[in-house]
């Protein structure tokens, strides 16, 4: 994967912009990069696009499981 320096970082949609959001993203052409957002020059986690997939899609029924 390319060097998370070199990617495009983005916020969670839910996400309220007091300073307190804890990660960023940024999509590659393998995966997710995942980063601390108070710690950009920090390390990242790779995520491998269908690790991602699962991992986002479970979330999403535990979720509607709440509902």
């Amino acid at each position: 994967m390319s060097a998370p320096s070199t990617q495009q970082w983005f916020k969670s949609s839910y996400s309220g912009g007091s300073g307190t959001e804890c990660v960023e993203c940024a999509h590659t052409m393998d995966g997710v990069l995942i980063r601390d957002s108070k710690n950009r020059s920090g390390s990242s986690i790779t995520f491998r696009r269908e690790a991602w997939l699962t991992f986002t899609l479970a979330l999403r029924d535990s979720k509607m499981l709440q509902h």
